[in-house]
């Protein structure tokens, strides 16, 4: 992964507390990372 994907991934891992292994390419905000419209 990309020095950028890597920061990227860090980044929505501590704002969205979800688990690094769940932060995929791909990967919807709402629909598999628990997002919402405020966050």
């Amino acid at each position: 992964m990309s020095d950028i994907a890597d920061r990227v991934k860090k980044i929505v891992v501590e704002h969205l507390s979800v688990d690094e292994d769940k932060v995929i390419e791909g990967a919807s905000f709402i629909d598999d990372l628990g997002a919402d419209s405020l966050d």
